[in-house]
């Protein structure tokens, strides 16, 4: 078990049983023994449709009882409706996930009651929790553990929330296809498009979990949302991965668009003034918006603490996105005369609601939309099943010497200049950028790059992605 990017990650078979009740342990006893909480105070306990997760959820429910805390179910809803039911209730929440992760992981994310977890909290619990394995041989029996039911309220509040940032009828015209799969955000996202007047046809409902990650599409998987765009006539798709957190939203020709490119339409929705990112996110957002850009390290608690300190320097409008879509807000912020709450997690609605309404409104098709922000071209990837040990020793062959970067790019291009603020990003002698990264989260190396066009950007990325599996193969 270890923290990754965002919350607790690993094997299921692992975080079943002993290792869960272990770590919500340690969560408890870490909000008593910092006054974050105190006994009798409410948990919330949300999950995901990975087999392991109803398990893993009642072992959690049973040791935070156990420490005399109230326990609520709010059963399987998206991590941002958990997040805002917690923070309105001043309720610590754990929500049973590994995201987009395939289905043999699991994991958990944690919230104190005034929000998400930082890395300074990441370390306290897991100081904890090494302590308690020690001395906790098994996990604390389930049997008749009080729990109580709090997943209409939490569906209602976060449906609330959402069915008001957008006009009457705001997405009328618009044919749009939910690509359901196995994502928490599923039913929420018919319910959501209807209200406001789309055309929704639902594709894809699975009742066995299958991974979508929303920042790096499989090729299957576009191939399927093409399929739909063009048979369906659809002006759009969207899904989210595991936990609905992060946005899909496809154009008309069933083609993704860009996590960052969402962000950045979203944070012009919001008339933003701050906005902060990770460093993996498009290279041309500063020069794309009237508002001034902040730069993290990849990863959610990277990107609130970047809002914290911009709200705390008394910036307003502070709002923040990942290259994955998912867009955190630091601020209140007004919307079509409503008071939209801040929301510091990853949530995938309203950035699907800010595109979709910018094509409703524009009448134009978001392949349009899309090209008339005149980014570079970006392209993700990753290797799937390479060894933490492997990735961890390419980057310190990377970083040891400037000649070891310029050999390893040889066949690629000449560096000019890097930024190692999260992986190792390099720009090329000829503006092109490629930018390599193990994954905070999962035995898998990353790797993106940005260049003049698709096809540039398509080569680049595949010669990245070879590189690294030849070094491996040598190493």
């Amino acid at each position: 078990m270890k923290f990754g990017t965002s919350g607790l990650r690993g094997l299921s078979t692992d975080l079943k049983g002993r290792a869960s009740a272990v770590y919500a342990t340690a969560f408890g006893q870490y909000l008593l023994e910092s006054g974050r909480a105190g006994q009798g105070d409410l948990v919330l306990i949300g999950r995901d449709f990975r087999d392991s997760s109803p398990e893993i959820a009642a072992t959690c429910a049973a040791a935070l009882s156990a420490l005399g805390f109230r326990v609520a179910d709010c059963g399987t809803v998206p991590t941002p409706a958990l997040a805002l039911y917690g923070l309105r209730h001043k309720a610590a929440s754990l929500m049973i996930t590994g995201s987009h992760i395939p289905a043999d992981r699991n994991g958990i994310k944690f919230y104190r009651p005034d929000g998400e977890i930082d890395k300074a909290d990441e370390t306290a619990i897991s100081d904890l929790a090494a302590k308690l394995d020690a001395s906790m041989h098994k996990a604390t029996t389930t049997a008749g553990t009080k729990v109580e039911d709090k997943t209409a309220d939490c569906t209602e509040a976060f449906v609330a929330r959402n069915a008001g940032i957008l006009s009457a009828n705001a997405l009328s015209g618009l044919k749009i296809g939910v690509y359901q799969h196995s994502t928490v955000a599923r039913d929420l996202l018919v319910q959501l498009l209807s209200h406001y007047g789309a055309d929704v046809v639902a594709l894809g409902r699975s009742e066995t979990f299958i991974p979508v990650d929303t920042e790096a599409v499989s090729a299957e998987t576009i191939a399927l949302l093409q399929d739909w765009a063009k048979s369906l006539k659809l002006d759009a798709v969207v899904s989210a991965d595991g936990d609905g957190d992060r946005p899909l939203v496809t154009d008309e020709t069933g083609t993704p668009l860009r996590g960052d490119l969402l962000g950045l339409i979203a944070a012009k929705f919001l008339n933003a003034g701050t906005v902060v990112t990770p460093v993996t996110s498009n290279s041309g957002i500063e020069a794309a918006g009237a508002f001034t850009v902040v730069r993290t390290r990849v990863g959610s608690p990277f990107v609130i603490s970047g809002m914290q300190e911009a709200s705390s320097a008394g910036k307003d409008h502070v709002m923040g996105f990942e290259a994955n879509g998912g867009l955190l807000t630091g601020s209140d912020f007004t919307v079509n005369g409503k008071t939209v709450d801040a929301l510091p997690t990853r949530d995938c609605f309203l950035p699907m609601l800010a595109v979709l309404s910018l094509a409703a409104a524009q009448k134009k098709p978001l392949s349009a939309i899309a090209g008339s922000y005149n980014l570079p071209v970006a392209a993700a990837d990753r290797l799937e099943n390479f060894p933490v040990e492997t990735s961890a020793k390419l980057m310190a062959y990377l970083r040891a010497s400037p000649e070891n970067l310029a050999e390893f790019l040889t066949p690629i291009g000449k560096p000019s200049a890097t930024s190692d603020i999260d992986g190792l990003r390099v720009t090329l002698a000829d503006k092109r950028i490629i930018h390599f990264r193990p994954s905070g989260n999962a035995p898998e190396m990353r790797c993106y790059v940005e260049a003049e066009n698709e096809h540039a950007a398509t080569e680049l990325l595949e010669a990245g992605l070879n590189r690294i599996r030849h070094w491996a193969g040598q190493n």
